[in-house]
This record gives structure tokens, sequence and C-alpha cells, in this order.
């Protein structure tokens, strides 16, 4: 049986690092509760007060783990980047203590395939996502890009001249350049998600889903 996770479900994190104390904090923000542990009492004394809970341990040792309930937890995050040897144990630990849902912080592509054999159920890449994120911006087409599996791109740009003063199904912006139109916003107005007949203005912004080349390609044209 398939156990279901709850998305209010209180969340590990291992290591508060930039990138472990930023999910941390914002996990905190969503009203969730966090344990987040360190080996670094300084930084565990920085984020006791931001979060629910933050202890100092050693979490390479599966002992350590279990002494502050990790095999408890449903969701927990590897946020390990320094050292890899570390990252990979403690993924391992917690794939042992049975964690459902395991996420883990890659270095490198190498480090990925690691934690994916022993078990992470989801490996990310923060500084290569931020990498290839700001290299799509600073072409100055796009004003923020986000890629996901399979090559899908979510992308925020101002909007080619020729889809601009009629419906969107009469711009024909999927038949030719097979990328979707999927929200507008307005100056001074809420987002709105795009419908066939929307108009879109000298003024709008768009955001469109499609493949890396077809973005690439849709926001290249004249503005």
């Amino acid at each position: 049986m398939v156990e279901v996770l709850r998305n209010d479900a209180p969340v590990l994190v291992i290591g508060l690092g930039r990138f472990g104390a930023a999910c941390a904090g914002e996990l905190d923000r969503l009203d969730r509760e966090v344990l987040a542990i360190d080996t670094n009492l300084e930084l565990v004394q920085k984020w006791s007060e931001r979060v629910t809970h933050a202890l100092q341990a050693d979490t390479r040792n599966i002992d350590a783990l279990r002494q502050v309930g990790a095999q408890d937890f449903q969701v927990a995050v590897v946020a390990v980047g320094s050292s890899i040897e570390a990252s990979v144990l403690i993924t391992a630990n917690l794939v042992d203590l049975k964690v459902p849902q395991i996420w883990a912080k890659a270095v490198s592509q190498s480090h990925g395939k690691i934690l994916a054999r022993v078990g992470a159920n989801h490996v990310v890449y923060p500084e290569r996502e931020a990498g290839e994120r700001v290299a799509h911006l600073v072409s100055g087409r796009m004003l923020d890009f986000i890629r996901f599996d399979d090559d899908f791109v979510l992308a925020k740009m101002y909007p080619p001249k020729f889809i601009r003063g009629v419906g969107l199904n009469q711009s024909g912006v999927r038949s030719k350049y097979n990328v979707t139109v999927v929200g507008v916003k307005s100056p001074g107005k809420p987002f709105r998600y795009a419908e066939a007949d929307t108009v879109v203005t000298n003024h709008d912004l768009i955001i469109v889903s499609g493949t890396n080349s077809d973005i690439e390609r849709f926001s290249s044209l004249d503005r």
C-alpha cells in the first residue's frame, strides 16, 4: 500500500547553509513545522528562533538521526553540499530509516546520480538551475525563466508585436511557434489566465509555456 503524504507534514531540513536556510525559512513562512539540523552550533542558534525547532547533531551517524526522531518524518531535505560524502551518507541513513520522501541537493551530475542510486526521491541542482536561469535572463528578452523536466519551460516576457491588439486565437501563436500563452499581466491589475479571445496590449506582460528551443525562438521575435 502506497503511503499518502500530507501536504502539511513536518519537514526535516539537514544543513543550514544558504540553500538549506532558504528552504527552512520559506517552509516556516508557509506555516510548515520544520526541524532544522546542522553540525554548526552558530547556525543552529541563529535559526532557533526562525523555525519550529533547530538542533545541533551529526546526521552522518544514523543513531543521531534516530535520537532526533528522523524516522517519524515523512519529508526530509538534505541540503548539505560542501561534502559529497556527508551528503550521500546522510541520504543513505534517511533511506535506512524509511523516510518516504527525500529531497537532496547535488553539486554535480555525478553527485546527483549517486544520490539517486542510494535512494533520494528528488535530486535538485540549485547552482546549475540558477546559472541556466541567469543565462536566459541576461539576453534581455525574458524577464523570468523556469525549466521543468522533459525540456518544458515557463517564461515571462513582453509580447511580440504580432500578437498585440488581436485575440490569441487570431494570432496563431500556438500553430506558428508551438508555444502557449498561459497568462497575461496588465499594469495595476492581477494576473489572469489567457483564453482564446484574450487580447494582449502594448503594456502587458505574458507568461508562455513550451519547449526550451521554441520559447527561445519565440522570445527573439520583434518587440
